[in-house]
This record gives C-alpha cells, sequence and structure tokens, in this order.
C-alpha cells in the first residue's frame, strides 16, 4: 500500500503527471459535472520553457488545466521523468495526490516508493506490485506459483550474450528477446534463426537501457500468429478483485497496438470466464491495487500464456469502458481513496462491441516510420454518446518529435461487432488531417479486409495480409473531376468576395469574371499526383454545368460546393452518379477525401523555386523521419559497405538505424551525437563515384 489507508480519504488538489489525451479524460472525469466523485482541483505540469523549444506551452491538455507549473525542457529525461522536480511541484502546489497517467513514471516503482515516502497519495498500486510484475524473470515465478499458465523460458542472471544465445537454441527458434522491465513493445526483438541472434539481442538491449535504464533480457519461445489477448482487473484496498473482460489487442506493428477491440472476437464464454480469472490470481497474488491489464499470448487453439501485467491504466482502456459502462479513471480515484469497488463482478456485464482505433502520425507506406511536425488542417466526426474521439490536439497544433506521435484515439461502440466495424470505417472518413502523414487510410483498409471483419486475427495480420492492406492507389476520374471543379467553384467565390469587398463595384475585370463572348469559357488545370501528371480541361457552361475532360475521356459535372464552418464539401452528379468528397484548398496542394480515403493533389512548382530548392544528393543517408542523433558509427574517410550501419536515430522513444544504400567512402558526416534533425535531412555524403561518369569509350 503506497500510504495509509487514512491519508487516503481526502484530498481535493490533484496532480496529473501526464500530456494529452490521458490528462484530458483524467480532466473529464474530475470535472464538476460528475456528481459520482467529490470536486478536485486539476494541477499541470508541462515543460513550458520560454527560452527553448517548446513541446506544450500552447497544448490543449495546459490550457484547460486550473493550474500548470513549468517542468523543463522537452526531452522528458529533463522534464516529465525528474521525478524530485515533480514532487517539488506537488509539494509546493498543495497537491496530495498525483495520477501518473500511462507513461512517463506510471510503472516506477521508486516514484511510488517517493510518493509513500512523502505523504503523496499515488493513484496507482502499490510499489510492491510495480516491482514485482515489472522485472518480467520475477513475475513469471510468481504468476508460476500463483496457477497461471505462463510460456517456460530463461529468465536467469547470467546475461552474458554467450549464455543468451545458449539459452536460445536451448528453447528453439524462433525466441522473443524482451527486456525485463519492458512494456509497450520496447526493448523487444524477435529472433527466428540463431543468424539473427547477435543482432536483435543487441538492438533489444540498447533500447531497453535508453527506454527503461535496464538492458537485462529474458528469452522464450516465440509462438508464432498468436493473439494478443488482455483483460482489465481493478482491486481495491478491502481485497476486493473484478475482472472487466477481456479486450483483443493483436493487430501490431513494431510490436504495438494499432487497433483494439473488446470483446475478443471469437471467444467462448468458457474461455472468457477462465482469462477473467486467471487475471484475478495474478492480481491477487501481488496484492494488487487500481487499475491493471494483465496480458495474455493466445494460441489458435485458445490456449493462453501469461505474458505481462502492465501496472496502470492502458492506452486502450476506453473500449473497457464503452463495453462495461464504466470510467475508470472515475474508479481509481474512488479506490486511491480508500473506498470499495463501485461494482462487484456480478454486477459487470457485457454489453454490445467496442473498437479504438489509434490515430497515428506515421506513413504506414514507409515501415510505419514516425513523423513530427505541424497540424495545418484537423477535422474529425462528430463525438456522440457511440463515437468518443480522446485527442490532446487541435488545428494548428505540433506534434513533438519528443513523445509518441499519436494523434488521437478514436472509440466507437455499437450493440454488435459488425455494426460497429462499420462505424469504425464512417468515422475514419470523416477524420481529416493535413500537415503530417498518418495511418487513418491503412486503418480504413484494415477495417475493410475480409479477415480482420470475421475476427481471424493475429500479431501477424499485418505481415500476412501486406499486399491487400497496402494497394497501389489510383485516383478515379470522378475524384479528378471533383477536385477540377472545386478549384473553379472556388476561385468564383473568391472572386465575388473581391468584387463585393472592392472600391470599384462597377469594374467589368471582377463584375464579368470568366465572361467570354460567342465562346465559352475554358480553364486548363495541371496538378500533380505524385510523380504522375494530371491534365484537366474544364468548359465552364452558361447554366452553370461543367465539361471535364480527363486525357480522351470527356464527362458532364454539375456540382455545389458548401461550407459549413469546419468543412468544404462539393457534391457531384458526374454523368448521372453522384458523390460528395471533402475539399481542402491550400497553397501548394488539393486534398480530396472520399469514401475511399484521402488523395492528394499537389500544384507543380515553378522552375525558379525548383532552381533554389536545396535537397540531398541522389546517394545520401538521410534520415526517415525526424529525430534525435544518438550514435554516429562512422567517420569521414571510412569505407562501408551496403547495409552497414552510419547513424543511430532516437524518435519517439524508439530506436531507429540508418544503414549505407550503397557500399563507398564516407565523405562528410553532416551531425554529432544531440543534434535534431528533420525528416529527409542528409545525414551522410559519400565521396562520388568517379568512375561512374566517365564516358562509354565504346563506338559503333
Amino acid at each position: 500500500m503506497a500510504c495509509s489507508l487514512s491519508n487516503r480519504l481526502s484530498y481535493n488538489k490533484l496532480l496529473l503527471l501526464q500530456r494529452s489525451r490521458i490528462k484530458l479524460h483524467s480532466e473529464r472525469s474530475l470535472s464538476s459535472g460528475n456528481q459520482n466523485i467529490k470536486p478536485i482541483e486539476k494541477i499541470l505540469i508541462a515543460n513550458r520553457e520560454r527560452d527553448c523549444l517548446d513541446a506544450d506551452k500552447n497544448s490543449l491538455h495546459v490550457s484547460l488545466a486550473d493550474e500548470a507549473y513549468h517542468i523543463g525542457p522537452p526531452a522528458a529525461s529533463q522534464s516529465y521523468l525528474c521525478q524530485d522536480k515533480i514532487m517539488n511541484v506537488a509539494k509546493s502546489s498543495g497537491a496530495q495526490a498525483i495520477h501518473p497517467g500511462y507513461g512517463f513514471l506510471s510503472e516506477n516503482t521508486e516514484f511510488a516508493e517517493m510518493c509513500s515516502k512523502e505523504g503523496v497519495i499515488f493513484i496507482g498500486p502499490p510499489a510492491t506490485a510495480i516491482r514485482d510484475m515489472g522485472i518480467k524473470s520475477t513475475s513469471k515465478h510468481i504468476m508460476s506459483a500463483a496457477g497461471v499458465p505462463i510460456i517456460e523460458g530463461y529468465h536467469g542472471e547470467d546475461q552474458s550474450a554467450s549464455k543468451l544465445k545458449q539459452e536460445a537454441a536451448k528453447i528453439g527458434y524462433p525466441v522473443m528477446i524482451k527486456a525485463v522491465r519492458g512494456g509497450g513493445g520496447k526493448g523487444m526483438r524477435i529472433a527466428m534463426t540463431e543468424a539473427d541472434f547477435d543482432g536483435q539481442l543487441e538492438s533489444a538491449k540498447t533500447e531497453g537501457m535508453k527506454s527503461f535504464g535496464d538492458d537485462v533480457m529474458l528469452i522464450e519461445k516465440f509462438v508464432e500468429t498468436p493473439r494478443h489477448v488482455e483483460v482489465q482487473v481493478f482491486g481495491d484496498h478491502h481485497d476486493n478483485y473484478v475482472y472487466l473482460f477481456e479486450r483483443d489487442c493483436s493487430v501490431q506493428r513494431r510490436h504495438q497496438k494499432i487497433i483494439e477491440e473488446a470483446p475478443a472476437p471469437g471467444l467462448s464464454e468458457e474461455v472468457r470466464k477462465s482469462l477473467g480469472e486467471a487475471a484475478v490470481k495474478a492480481a491477487k497474488a501481488v496484492n494488487y491495487v487500481g487499475a491493471g491489464t494483465v496480458e495474455f499470448i493466445m494460441d489458435k487453439n485458445q490456449n493462453f500464456y501469461f505474458m505481462e501485467m502492465n501496472t496502470r491504466l492502458q492506452v486502450e482502456h476506453p473500449v473497457t469502458e464503452m463495453v462495461t459502462g464504466t470510467d475508470l479513471v472515475e474508479w481509481q480515484i474512488k479506490v486511491a481513496s480508500g473506498e470499495h469497488l463501485p461494482q462487484s463482478q456480478e454486477e459487470l456485464k457485457l454489453t454490445g462491441h467496442a473498437f479504438e482505433a489509434r490515430i497515428y502520425a506515421e506513413d504506414p507506406n514507409n515501415a510505419f516510420m514516425p513523423g513530427a511536425g505541424p497540424l495545418h488542417h484537423l477535422t474529425t466526426p462528430e463525438a456522440s454518446q457511440n463515437v468518443r474521439i480522446d485527442t490532446g490536439v487541435r488545428q494548428g497544433d505540433e506534434v513533438s518529435v519528443h513523445y509518441d506521435p499519436m494523434i488521437a484515439k478514436l472509440i466507437v461502440w455499437s450493440p454488435d461487432r459488425s455494426t460497429a466495424l462499420r462505424s469504425v470505417r464512417n468515422a475514419l472518413k470523416d477524420y481529416h488531417v493535413i500537415g503530417l502523414n498518418t495511418n487513418i487510410q491503412f486503418l480504413m483498409d484494415l477495417s475493410k479486409h475480409s479477415q480482420f471483419e470475421a475476427g481471424n486475427v493475429h500479431t501477424d495480420f499485418i505481415t500476412q495480409h501486406s499486399e491487400e492492406l497496402f494497394p497501389n492507389r489510383v485516383l478515379s476520374s470522378a475524384s479528378i473531376c471533383q477536385a477540377a471543379v472545386a478549384l473553379v467553384l472556388k476561385d468564383r467565390e473568391t472572386a465575388k468576395l473581391t468584387y463585393q469587398n472592392t472600391l470599384d463595384p462597377f469594374s467589368p475585370f471582377l463584375l464579368c469574371a470568366s465572361a467570354r463572348i460567342n465562346n465559352q469559357a475554358k480553364r486548363r488545370i495541371h496538378l500533380k499526383d505524385g510523380e504522375n501528371d494530371v491534365n484537366v480541361m474544364v468548359q465552364c457552361n452558361s447554366d452553370n454545368s461543367f465539361d471535364v475532360t480527363i486525357g480522351n475521356q470527356e464527362h458532364h459535372v454539375t456540382a455545389e460546393l458548401t461550407n459549413d464552418g469546419s468543412r468544404t464539401s462539393i457534391r457531384c452528379n458526374i454523368d448521372g452518379v453522384i458523390s460528395s468528397s471533402n475539399i481542402v484548398i491550400q497553397k501548394d496542394a488539393l486534398h480530396i477525401f472520399t469514401t475511399d480515403g484521402k488523395h492528394e493533389l499537389t500544384f507543380p512548382m515553378p522552375k525558379y523555386m525548383k532552381a533554389t530548392k536545396g535537397a540531398a544528393g541522389a546517394d545520401d543517408a538521410v534520415a526517415p523521419m525526424p529525430g534525435v542523433i544518438e550514435k554516429v558509427t562512422v567517420q569521414p574517410g571510412a569505407e562501408v559497405q551496403q547495409g552497414d550501419p552510419l547513424v543511430t536515430m532516437i524518435a519517439m522513444k524508439m530506436e531507429y538505424v540508418i544503414r549505407a544504400p550503397k557500399a563507398g567512402i564516407i565523405e562528410k558526416v553532416f551531425y554529432k551525437v544531440g543534434d535534431t534533425v528533420s525528416k529527409g535531412t542528409a545525414l551522410v555524403h559519400f565521396k562520388e563515384d568517379k568512375t561512374s561518369s566517365e564516358p562509354d569509350n565504346d563506338s559503333d
């Protein structure tokens, strides 16, 4: 127990050690409109330093706090992870409790112990439970003793590379290499063969040290094509425990979840009950208090094995809230206050089906490479009782390189799974982001996949179905017609507004815009769809219709442009077929959002701008995403082979190794350790291969 129960019974000022989505969820649970808990004043810490790069200065979660305190520069290691600074804020502000969210120090044993020592309520489990479950080797022994099914493996103290490799051979490949303090897919690698082992071990140890300050590893048998099924559990200070049923989080990339659902599809009631009871056994074994998640690996026969316990509220907890009608943050606050669990196991019922789609700033077509930068345009689906959007950003905000690249969580509920899946697709169609690559289109394609619709999910789903999930996207003639006509109509609107505001209202240059005598007005439009040219001729007819020519095809179009304040929509009748799309026109591009997803059409760049725009050389090693240089492996003059490591970057708490695109000699290394770089920046320049530029001496 983090502090005495008597101390827990009274607190009215809470420090939120959180950013973004979870912080806003906590504020909602703590709001004055919630009649289920007493009013609590909310304090926030944030990195609002004035004279350095601000990560949260103007963020939504900062603006909504009752009080906000500067905690340090953007790097989490200098701000959100500084325990002494956080405790000083709690003391100076008069906060009696700290809610740690689901990141940063939420699973840090030392911080939970510090709270206990200082008499501040840590809204989470006891430090002993965090320690026991945080060290994977320890947790495996405890679970085995408690009768929870486990996968056998090596959890020993001898951490030499030779010993680990020897144990991997005993277990049999493929094996999972996991940081004992790991979580969230970090510090985790799969070695499919013995030849893979050394490189994967080094990578897992490096990432484990960076993420958790510990590079101790365990080795386990890797269950191929498993499902990831987890159970939400809750305990209180009165030895009451419940499970709030399971979530399926099987579809992942880089061992990290992107879409979750509750309940898990295809489970029998018998398996569901066994899962829940096993999770409660796990919680009881460590005297757990508060919200926790017990994660299991499930094979194709629905046999399940303990994987780990996350001793905090999970990112995906809203799907559980939707199918159980609960507010888990409210439960956390009540339990931390010494109250009994709000409901017993018999009172908890599953109702309907819920999905959570994580909206990430990343490029699925480039190995889900994370991104950072400003959100130039952002519109979301309309929230309702059955559609929930948990986000901490607004249009104009910036996704920071220093934190997780998640933009939002889209959660939907419906009475059954198939209806919920349709609701996900409809909501994703209305989620529009410009300024960063996102995974929205990927999520739309995933939700339409026949095997996903059937509930046949597993952790290798993306790899197995990559051909269908990453199709070659072809811009339809209908979309081109909509885009071209939208440009014409938008120009008419602009001309009309200019006419209305001009000092010379009788000017024929404005009044007669596009007017022709004995001729129809025509406009030639040149756009780029990626590297492809899109040439369109639009003829404006006297009846306000249009004849649109694309190549040798002609289409008759009538259209109407509308704006509801947040969205501009175009409704077209193209050769008798009616369709609608949303349009965003910017200086350099037109973005069209259709029922099939988003398309971007750019306006060709003038030649004089191309001539002055700097770019990396064709063979340079470039940064695939924004990030911080963690390690430089080569120096000028070094000779490398294709695939050799050159630079290691850290972005969004993940490690990426930039490898040589070709064999050659390094001429220049542009950045040093600690430098921050943008996406596409040249990192390493190769000496030119002069022999390749010599003229061919062969003659006819």
